[in-house]
């Protein structure tokens, strides 16, 4: 496989493609799972082969939303399918990265370490210092598509998803547990200002 080739290929789209009114499902967001990703396979002994497949799926795990919100995820193994063969990717490893990308799909269900990565390198942030910012971006995307109306939604959403999220691999959860419990908490005391 010809990962360089294929990387500069989705790197390239992704910047000129993704539509600029995405503030959290940006190519920035990409570079960051990416980092996480490797990372996490670094920590988890994954071999050089399979984290390149980690990389191919992290680099294309958003690209659908070149065409679309919805389902993104399934346009992104479309995408993976009509471009992958063109720099000498199998069909295995071709599944092997569509499994990856689906496994991102919330509510995450992995099946397979390399899958564990992603989902955990994908919502990494959730226990990191840079949560708030982060989150935040995410509200600015989905106030903008109209799936929340005001910051009280949105800190309801944040109660409801950090309460059931949990990271898969080791390395994630002693790496991001505690901080993400502590975000949880904090969530919580906003929420509890309400009233219903």
């Amino acid at each position: 496989m010809k990962f360089k080739e294929a990387e500069s290929f989705i790197l390239d789209k992704l910047k000129n493609e993704l539509p600029s009114n995405l503030y959290y499902h940006s190519f920035s967001h990409v570079m960051d799972v990416l980092q996480a990703a490797i990372t996490y396979a670094e920590m988890e002994n994954i071999s050089e082969y399979e984290t390149t497949l980690l990389k191919t799926a992290v680099l294309y795990h958003d690209s659908g939303f070149i065409v679309q919100i919805k389902d993104h995820e399934m346009v992104g193994c479309d995408m993976v399918q009509a471009t992958l063969p063109e720099f000498e990717f199998t069909d295995e490893e071709i599944k092997r990265i569509q499994g990856m990308i689906m496994a991102t799909k919330i509510p995450q269900t992995p099946h397979n370490i390399l899958e564990q990565i992603i989902c955990d390198s994908d919502l990494d942030y959730l226990g990191r210092e840079d949560f708030w910012q982060i989150g935040n971006n995410l509200y600015k995307e989905l106030e903008m598509y109209g799936i929340l109306n005001n910051q009280e939604d949105w800190n309801r959403l944040q109660l409801k998803f950090l309460s059931s999220h949990q990271y898969f691999t080791q390395s994630a959860i002693n790496l991001r547990n505690e901080k993400k419990t502590q975000h949880l908490n904090r969530v919580i005391e906003i929420v509890n200002t309400y009233t219903s």
